[in-house]
This record gives C-alpha cells, sequence and structure tokens, in this order.
C-alpha cells in the first residue's frame, strides 16, 4: 500500500553567530512511519525539530504537509498544521487538572457562559480510552507520576488531532516497564496512522520500533534509510566515525591492592549477603535488571541509604557509614543515576558545583578562599575537558555530557578513592560516552577503584573488569572479563542459575 508523505523537509539551513547548525538537511516522514532521528549532541538534531516547531526560522529550505509547501512562523502554527511534540521534560500545566490541560486556553461554555466542565471531562476520558489509558481526567497533574505525565502529553497531542508526533529522548526517565508501556502506545499511533519522529540516544530503542532512521552529523545531513538495512554499529560510523569496539577499547590496568571490602551487606526487603572486593585500578561492573537492588546497594555503601546487617572495609579498615558526609569522608564517591534531581545543583555555577563536597578545605573561618575556589574549578574544567563557556555557567545550561564530567570533577577534587558511576552514559549522545569512557581510562591509570552500573549490557561487557551480576537482591554470579557472555549474564540477571 503506498504510503502518504506527512512532512518532508529539505535543503534545511539553519546559521547563529558563528555556527552553521544545519546545512542543507532533508527528513521524509510518512503516515504510519515511526523515523528515528540520530546524532550526537550538537548535531542539528534539536535545531531541525525547532524549525518544524516553529521555534526557530530557517534561512532557506523548504518545509511540505502532506506535499504542500508552507510557512511555519511560530508553535500555533505548527499546532495548526497538525504537528505535535513531547519533550523528555514534560511540558504540562502541573497544578491544573488532566482535563484542563487537555482544553488549556480553549475551555468550553454552556449557553450560561460557564466553563462546561461536564464535556471537559467526557471528552478527554474518550480520547484516554481510545489509547488504553486509564487516568482520572480530574486528577492533577502534579500528583501523577513521570510516565503518566508523559502519556498524558500524548493524549494531549493526539486530542489536539496531531498528524506527526515528536519524541524527544522519552525514556529518559522512565523504568523498563514504564518505556515497554510507551512503546506499546507509540505503536497504536503509529496503526492509527500518525506519523513519528523519534529521537533517542538509546540505539537499541531505535532498532526495536523505528521503521527508518536518519543520521546528522555536525548539522549535515548523512544517511536515511530502513532500520532493517543497518544496525548499531553502522549507525555508529555514520554518527561519530568509531566502532562500538573502539568505543570500548580502553586500556586496562594491573590492579593494585584492595581498596573496599564489602561482607554480607544487606538491607532488609532490598537486598541480603552482598559480599565482594573492589581493587584499585580496576572497574567493578554491577549489573542486574530494573529492581534487582543494584542501586540500593551502592547508595548503602555511600551513605544515602542504611544498612541492617553486614560490614564495610576500607583500605583494610572497618568503616561505620551512615549518612553521605561519612561516605564521602571515606573517600567514596558517588556519581548518582539521577544526575540532575541528586548528582547537580542544576540552577548553581560550574565552580560551586565542582567545589560543593571540598568546602572545608578550602574555608577558614567560615570564609572561602575564593582564589582556590576558582583555582579547582578552572583545572578541572581543564583537565577534564568540560565544555562550558566560563566557570560561572550554571550547570542546567550545559550539556548532559559535561553535567556528568561536573559530578566526576567534584569527586576527583575531593581525592576521592573509591567512585562509583550509576548509569553514567545515560542521556548523554555517542560522542560524550567515548569521551567518558577515556575520562574512566584516566582514572584507572591513577589507580582509582571504580564501580559502575549499567543496563546496558555492551557497556557493562566492555567497561569492566570483573561483573557482579544481581537479581533480587542477591549475587547471581560473579565472571571475570574471559568468562562475559551475553546469553549467560542475562540468564544470571533473570535467576536462571544453570
Amino acid at each position: 500500500m503506498l504510503q502518504q508523505e506527512v512532512v518532508r523537509l529539505e535543503n534545511i539551513v539553519k546559521s547563529f553567530p558563528g555556527v552553521k547548525a544545519l546545512q542543507n538537511v532533508h527528513l521524509c516522514v510518512q503516515a504510519g512511519e515511526i523515523h528515528g532521528l540520530v546524532g550526537e549532541n550538537g548535531a542539528g538534531k534539536s535545531t531541525l525539530i525547532k524549525i518544524l516547531m516553529g521555534v526557530y526560522q530557517r534561512d532557506a529550505g523548504e518545509i511540505y504537509i502532506q506535499g504542500q509547501k508552507v510557512e511555519i512562523k511560530d508553535p500555533i502554527q505548527a499546532k495548526e498544521y497538525g504537528l505535535g511534540a513531547v519533550y523528555q521534560d514534560v511540558t504540562l500545566a502541573q497544578h491544573l487538572s488532566v482535563g484542563e490541560n487537555f482544553f488549556l486556553g480553549r475551555l468550553p461554555r454552556t449557553n450560561l457562559g460557564l466553563i462546561d466542565w461536564k464535556t471537559v471531562y467526557q471528552v478527554t476520558q474518550e480520547t484516554l480510552e481510545e489509547l488504553n489509558l486509564h487516568i482520572d481526567p480530574r486528577t492533577l497533574v502534579k500528583d501523577l507520576p513521570t510516565a503518566e505525565q508523559e502519556m498524558i502529553a500524548i493524549a494531549k497531542t493526539v486530542h489536539d488531532k496531531s498528524k506527526l508526533i515528536i519524541f524527544d529522548e522519552p525514556t529518559a526517565l522512565l523504568t523498563n516497564e514504564e518505556t515497554e508501556e510507551l512503546f506499546q502506545l507509540i505503536g497504536k499511533l503509529k496503526a492509527d496512522g500518525l506519523g513519528i519522529i523519534y529521537i533517542s540516544h538509546r540505539l537499541e530503542e531505535i532498532f526495536e520500533i523505528c521503521d527508518t532512521v536518519t543520521v546528522l552529523r555536525d548539522g549535515v545531513w548523512v544517511n536515511s534509510l530502513p532500520t532493517a538495512e543497518t544496525d548499531e554499529d553502522a549507525l555508529i560510523r555514520m554518527m561519530v566515525g568509531r566502532t562500538i569496539e573502539e568505543m570500548y577499547a580502553i586500556q586496562h590496568v594491573e590492579r593494585g591492592e584492595k581498596a573496599l571490602e564489602v561482607k554480607n551487606l544487606t538491607k532488609r526487603g532490598r537486598f541480603e549477603n552482598i559480599t565482594f572486593d573492589l581493587y584499585k585500578g580496576e572497574i567493578l561492573g554491577l549489573f542486574g535488571l530494573v529492581g534487582s537492588g543494584r542501586t540500593d546497594i551502592v547508595k548503602c555503601i555511600f551513605g544515602a541509604e542504611e544498612y541492617t546487617a553486614g560490614e564495610i572495609w576500607i583500605g583494610g579498615k572497618k568503616t561505620t557509614i551512615t549518612s553521605p558526609v561519612e561516605g564521602i569522608q571515606h573517600g567514596i564517591g558517588l556519581l548518582p543515576e539521577d544526575r540532575k534531581g541528586q548528582g547537580l545543583a542544576l540552577s548553581l555555577s560550574v565552580t560551586i558545583n565542582v567545589n560543593l563536597a571540598s568546602y572545608e578545605e578550602i574555608s577558614r573561618l567560615n570564609f572561602v578562599d575564593l582564589r582556590q575556589e576558582k583555582a579547582r574549578a578552572e583545572q578541572y574544567v581543564s583537565s577534564l575537558q568540560i565544555k562550558t563557556p566560563s566557570i560561572q555557567q550554571r550547570v542546567i545550561n550545559l550539556s548532559g555530557g559535561n553535567q556528568q564530567k561536573i559530578v566526576i570533577a567534584r569527586w576527583l577534587c575531593r581525592a576521592s578513592e573509591v567512585l562509583i558511576f550509576d548509569e553514567p552514559t545515560v542521556g548523554v549522545d555517542v560522542g560524550a560516552k567515548v569521551e567518558i569512557y577515556k575520562l574512566i581510562e584516566e582514572l584507572l591509570q591513577q589507580h582509582y577503584a571504580i564501580i559502575m552500573i549499567s543496563s546496558y549490557l555492551p557497556e557493562i561487557i566492555g567497561i569492566s573488569d570483573r561483573l557482579l551480576v544481581i537479581h533480587e537482591g542477591q549475587i547471581t554470579g560473579m565472571l571475570n572479563r574471559s568468562e562475559y557472555n551475553e546469553e549467560k549474564i542475562l540468564k544470571l540477571a533473570s535467576g536462571i542459575l544453570n
């Protein structure tokens, strides 16, 4: 059956002062097609989408909606043309109900001029039911979990009669189960004939749900092709000019003395009898399915959660860690899974974030030595190659990869010897991932002891020296690099022990 073209962008050009963001880029999306859009940060993905949604105006090129050449001067006009977008940070009015968000700015009225709440909630309920979403339209958005808020944002675009919906990193804050629910909903939208642009750094998602993929690199169109005709390695080569093997090709070192020993660590109801050693110059990988307890384990080691039994030994000495302050004092640094919510003071500067864990080292009589504060920030911005206009830049304005580097800088500034990386490459582009791997390689050379958690099996296999596999709060395997096998690891993570 011949598909109908929903959106076509031809020879799109966009420049900012000193930067050519897009150069003759094109993209075509058909009805009933999920079209992946991939590329590193700075490749031009966001600029292209903002042009399509009327946020930016193109310098040259053409936009066609269902074959008709159009001008999109602002987001309101984009909406009138049937274009909708669901972003990573859900843009809903948190203090209003689901129904009020559906009819925001255009609430229906009765003959008496009063708001027709019956229609608001009835129409909203019908749209939600069409999408198999069981959410009360009277519920305040702020009272819904993140995943359901995202579903509401999608339902709202459907209610707005969108012909094309853009998904920009929609799974960044979702669990595996929530992601599957999202994919089912996107599949229904595809079956209903909507065109979909799907942006994600997670290439496994591109191959799972996308029919076609377009690759951008440095603002230039590289290729558009069916996902069935390519693979992850080929996409990475198109995006950054490296293979998967080259991405993980860090130089491992001979491990040194024991840095950390965990004996029978238990947190009732979460995990039990966790025992392992960690050595200087080593990366110990922790792998398990979501809910396995892996994050709880490292939070207890750091002091962010309390454990109910067991022992922690650091540098050959038994220690008691009951708070993050004590964890930091014992030389442990944690890069948390939720870097924005738990790892960074987003509204504060690079300088403050880098020094945040070690101000007592540069303070006297409660006065901060500003020269030392500045010098330390400049030192780590330089040594970690953090891309920022200045050390006074607010961290919220930096890319995900540079935000991760700032958290790492904080622990290096503190001289932490045990570094825990919980999902360090989530939400960062392929190029930034490579930079983080190379940074980890440098830390190994300096004999830091590293624990790394990752849900992405090729990454944890490629980076770690040894692998601890967790299932439902219990260790099901401890593997050396020579024993790595994807099928075996997945079985252990699923509790299949034979």
